[in-house]
């Protein structure tokens, strides 16, 4: 089964980081436990409730229903999968070496000998896949093994053409034999598997022998040709359409593979994709990183890595000297380290797993859930429909009360050969499948992932990258936003715009003139180590601009040091660093101890000014020399709200001296060693400022009026909070604002918990949180019962990101542990995209609405319109190759031309649609009884009084009279449900013709249906039992349909009630299940 929504070949429901389980959440109060469709949401629900509706479904063709759902059995053959390759994983390597040698794919890229370099390829998958650290030892440690790979570990590899293609000569590209892709021929044979269509076929083959028997091969074998004509027609229109779907479907996963990650060369940072990595690159790793490859630990602070992805075990393993190899594919879940790339590709296990499996683990998303429920309820009335019309007609031929056109009885006791009865058995029976056919309505689950497929395409253009086909949908359904500030609603595009040193402002704040040289001096060797970004400083010959990498945040800072006069190359060089503390999102600062050329050893923080001022006891002055700040706290604190208030972040600098006895003597020591933090001394507090995104206050205004709620969820001082979203347009005014709108983290945190779901409600704005309060006000708003969306771009935003309904996280920003732990990734981490997402949720459900109202239109015409003509007359005037095409149009080309309707703006003037309204509403009943009653009436009409109406009654060919009249009815069937799809378009507009011209694959569908219509019954009337019609009939036939227009529009005008419909119908329905 090929199913879809992977990334990264990472397991969707093993890979999430922390994150509270959500099986017991999952339970629905408002679910129906006597309905197995029932499930409001499938992010992580119980596999029991999965295989619930699987069982209950009625299925034709179940490879084909549930190729885009989760593959129950293939969760567990991963896992197997993982433990096999750890065991056996050189012998799994040789076999693919083997296989892709006799495929000829080892080119350029594949290993074959070490060629310029002092280690083989052998050598080092041997060392690092067993954990030798004696091998590495015997090699001289990572830098003797840097030097065997020729590589420099302070500034990487050259990284030129010639040297990369070295590398990958010798050791192999970061590139995996993938599993090809099915093939159009699997689809045709999966198409044709329906089982209906398999009765259809094998009473299509007794037909055509019985046809050729009693009529000879030149006349008898249209019966039996036509029916395999029609269903092979059917089974290829089907095949081509999920085709296609794949494609799209690969194209997309393609993308989440691609991760973008940076390297080391030649001394500067590259943004690199993960494929371009080769052996002996140097590496850095932050925390959320994804280890790109196998490798070596060459520095490491607090790096703690998760290997759960590989090893299965859910535990945190500490990297360090003793401990310094690294896998593929884990994740670091705390501190920073360097590390130098040993293995590649399929020369690591991580990449061995993934060219052993198949990466689409699939998922249901809760509106497939809903239409495989109305599907099978729809299907058992079908089937009871024609089960009826069988019995009804098998009784009136065996009791002599069917009749030819010609007026003669049909079966005589005694007298009809039994060819012919058999004959004739055959084509009541296959009436009854086809009927079946058509009234299953096989296509409608199958048009969720059609329209999702083309949404999901659409939205790429958007910048909106889906990892999960359920948050598209879900997204419609969205009553909250709760995003982030920093990139998301500002620009992420940071400078140092104000500069306090002890009491002093400075402006220009990179006026080093107005300051000491030990306080430019101290400053510089904070900006410089306490940092993970770097500086690349070209040689002078060589020319070129100062390139800065880093975080937005540290940019600013190292920018502003540079212009302050620090000295980046050379302050590191004189400096060793001893231990680091990452900054930490709960903390809210990070720091440094290091070791001088003089062996003073100096502890620098930096983060969040108000947090950092308070471990503050003194401060240096503008001319160098040590204050008390005990006096002057008051006079900080009103400097930040100030700056605040000015929508800038505060971020404070300090330092502090540590004794020699402080300081632990072995790694031991260093790796339990806490960092002092009190009596600092404050150096700087510095207001960076971060634009708000053009276009966000118009996006927030889109959302309000849409009716979904954004709230500002920042780790920010909240008065810089305050002061962007009024900038934004989230807060109308802050004197006006409610009591709660405006919150800290923790004053949120402290709250009971009944109380806080009422006081979630009222948030607008919260300040100086935590992932953790995240997590709390995402659980919070979803108890209270709204549907949010989340949007986080940390490692400790998995949690909420993993909660939240939709968890949306940053393509620049984020990192990929938040990546893959949320549902969508904002390419451009832009909040307007975010509302191009909701706009799209919205469509899809709008989308499958209008196929709904199309295919039960078709369907209740259709059936009424036999079984009436059955019972009273015993014959039916749609056959089955009529009724073939007919579900030709309804299903397949119907799903591709109204599931692939672009968003309209009216879709965000209304509210979100809630979780559990009705998907077939009051206005859709409406429209579909409109049409189906105007249908059913004057076709009956011309099927009863056609022989009067159109002057055939004294035809003196009787039987070509009843073919006109049928014919017509078929044509006029057809051409009213051309005419209709245009009214599925707009269930609730008046103008269903709005837009239609710039929907090309719309006008495309419906034009080629009517050409191929009349081709049928111009043509092809041998196949399909018609006759040709005359000009004055196709008017009468493009005039039944036309009616469906203006009929449409006046219907438009008929109030509905508020109560939905199907409540009435339903509960006494789920009560007897």
């Amino acid at each position: 089964m090929n199913n879809t929504s992977s990334g990264n070949g990472v397991l969707h429901h093993h890979d999430i980081e922390a994150s509270p389980s959500k099986d017991n959440d999952y339970l629905d109060p408002d679910a129906d436990p006597s309905d197995p469709f029932d499930i409001a949401h499938t992010k992580n629900a119980p596999l029991e409730a999965l295989k619930r509706w699987r069982q209950a479904a009625l299925v034709l063709n179940a490879s084909r229903r549930f190729r885009y759902t989760l593959d129950l059995r293939k969760e567990e053959e991963k896992e197997q999968r993982k433990r096999m390759i750890r065991a056996h994983a050189q012998v799994i390597r040789a076999a693919f070496l083997f296989k892709l040698a006799g495929e000829k794919q080892i080119v350029a890229g594949t290993p074959v000998a070490a060629g310029d370099y002092a280690i083989g390829v052998e050598q080092l998958a041997s060392m690092t896949r067993d954990h030798k650290l004696s091998a590495l030892q015997q090699f001289g440690g990572v830098k003797g093994l840097s030097s065997l790979l020729r590589t420099n570990i302070e500034i990487g590899i050259n990284g030129d053409e010639a040297d990369l293609l070295n590398r990958r000569n010798a050791f192999g590209s970061n590139t995996y034999p993938r599993k090809k892709g099915r093939s159009f021929w699997m689809f045709l044979w999966e198409a044709w598997q329906d089982l209906t269509l398999i009765i259809l076929i094998i009473a299509a083959a007794v037909s055509l022998g019985l046809g050729i028997k009693t009529e000879g091969l030149k006349e008898g074998w249209y019966d039996g040709g036509s029916i395999f004509f029609a269903v092979f027609l059917v089974i290829v229109v089907t095949a081509t359409s999920d085709y296609r779907q794949s494609l799209q479907f690969q194209n997309l996963n393609e993308e989440k593979r691609n991760i973008q990650l940076e390297v080391m060369r030649g001394g500067r940072t590259v943004k690199i994709s993960i494929y371009d990595v080769v052996v002996g690159d140097v590496v850095p790793l932050k925390i959320g990183d994804q280890v790109p490859a196998d490798g070596i630990l060459i520095t490491g602070h607090s790096l703690a890595i998760d290997e759960s992805s590989m090893t299965g075990e859910s535990k945190i393993v500490h990297k360090d000297q003793k401990e310094p190899f690294l896998m593929a594919g884990c994740k670091v879940a705390d501190g920073v380290g360097t590390m130098l790339v040993t293995g590649v590709g399929i020369n690591t296990e991580w990449g061995l797993l993934m060219a052993s499996i198949s990466e689409d683990t699939g998922e249901e998303t809760p509106l497939q859930v809903r239409l495989n429920g109305v599907a099978t309820f729809i299907g058992v009335v079908g089937l009871a429909v024609a089960v009826s019309v069988l019995a009804v007609l098998l009784a009136r031929y065996f009791t002599g009360h069917t009749e030819d056109p010609n007026g003669s009885t049909q079966f005589i006791k005694g007298r009809t050969k039994f060819d012919d009865a058999f004959n004739d058995v055959v084509k009541i029976f296959t009436i009854a499948v086809t009927i079946v056919v058509v009234a299953v309505p096989e296509g409608l689950p199958l048009a969720v992932t059609l329209t999702l497929a083309y949404s999901m395409r659409k939205m790429m253009a958007d910048k909106a990258l889906v990892r999960r086909l359920s948050a598209c949908e879900t997204m419609g359904s969205a009553t909250t936003i709760c995003s982030d500030k920093t990139g998301t609603l500002t620009l992420n595009e940071m400078t140092v715009v104000e500069a306090f040193f002890g009491k002093k402002k400075i402006n220009p704040p990179a006026d080093s003139s107005q300051l000491h040289q030990s306080v430019v001096s101290l400053l510089s060797e904070g900006a410089a180590l306490n940092s993970t970004g770097n500086v690349f400083v070209p040689k002078a010959r060589d020319g070129g601009n100062v390139e800065i990498s880093g975080s937005p945040t540290e940019k600013a800072i190292l920018s502003w040091a540079l212009k302050l006069g620090m000295k980046f190359d050379v302050i590191r060089s004189e400096s060793t660093i001893l231990h680091v503390f990452p900054f930490n999102s709960e903390k809210k600062r990070g720091g440094v101890a290091l070791k001088l050329s003089d062996s003073e050893v100096h502890i620098h923080w930096k983060g969040a000014a108000e947090i950092v001022l308070a471990s503050c006891s003194g401060y240096l002055d503008s001319n160098g020399c040590q204050q008390s700040i005990n006096e002057d706290k008051e006079f900080f604190k009103a400097a930040i709200d100030e700056m605040a208030a000015n929508s800038l972040r505060c971020v404070a600098l300090a330092y502090r001296l540590c004794e020699k006895e402080e300081i632990p003597t072995d790694e031991e020591g260093f790796s339990g060693w806490v960092l002092p933090e009190d009596n600092l001394v404050l150096l700087a507090i510095v207001g960076i400022k971060d634009p708000c995104r053009p276009g966000v206050k118009e996006a927030v205004k889109i959302c309000i009026d849409a009716g979904v709620k954004v709230r500002m969820v920042t780790g920010d001082n909240i008065q810089t909070a305050k002061a962007i979203a009024l900038e934004c347009g989230i807060l109308s005014s802050a004197e006006d604002a409610p009591e709660h709108s405006i919150i800290e983290g923790r004053e949120f945190r402290a709250l009971p918990e009944n109380e806080r779901e009422q006081v979630a409600k009222e948030i607008m704005v919260m300040g100086r949180s935590s992932p953790s309060d995240k997590l709390l006000l995402v659980q919070a708003l979803r108890k209270g019962g709204d549907v949010v969306a989340v949007t986080g771009d940390g490692t400790n935003d998995a949690p909420a990101l993993h909660e939240a309904d939709i968890g949306l996280s940053m393509g620049i920003q984020g990192t990929e542990v938040a990546k893959e732990s949320s549902d969508i990734i904002i390419l451009d981490d832009n909040f307007a995209s975010v509302v191009k997402v909701v706009r799209w949720g919205r469509s899809v459900y709008a989308n499958i609405q209008k196929f709904i109202q199309f295919q039960l239109t078709v369907n209740v015409a259709a059936l009424v319109i036999n079984v009436v003509v059955a019972v009273s007359s015993g014959d039916v005037p749609l056959n089955s190759v009529q009724l073939l095409w007919v579900n030709l149009i309804m299903d397949t080309l119907g799903a591709l031309a109204l599931a692939t309707e672009p968003p309209t703006d009216n879709l965000m003037h209304r509210s979100p649609v809630g979780r559990r309204e009705p998907l077939i509403t009051n206005i859709m009943w409406r429209n579909l009884l409109v049409q189906a009653v105007y249908q059913v009436t004057v076709l009956l009409v011309l099927n009863f009084a056609g022989l009067s109406i159109l002057h055939l009654k004294d035809d003196a060919n009787r039987e070509h009279a009843f073919e006109v009249k049928n014919t017509l009815i078929f044509n006029a069937f057809v051409l009213c449900q051309i005419f209709n799809e245009f009214n599925a378009r707009r269930p609730e507009e008046i103008n269903c013709f709005k837009g239609v011209t710039k929907n090309y694959l719309f006008m495309g569908i419906v034009g080629i249906t009517f050409i191929l219509q009349i081709i049928i019954i111009e043509f092809l009337g041998k196949f399909t039992s018609t006759v040709r019609l005359d000009w004055q009939l196709w008017l009468v036939s493009l005039g039944i349909g036309v009616i469906s227009w203006p009929l449409a529009m006046l219907g438009k005008l008929i109030p509905v009630p508020k109560t939905p419909v199907a409540a009435y119908f339903t509960k006494p329905f789920q009560r007897h299940r």
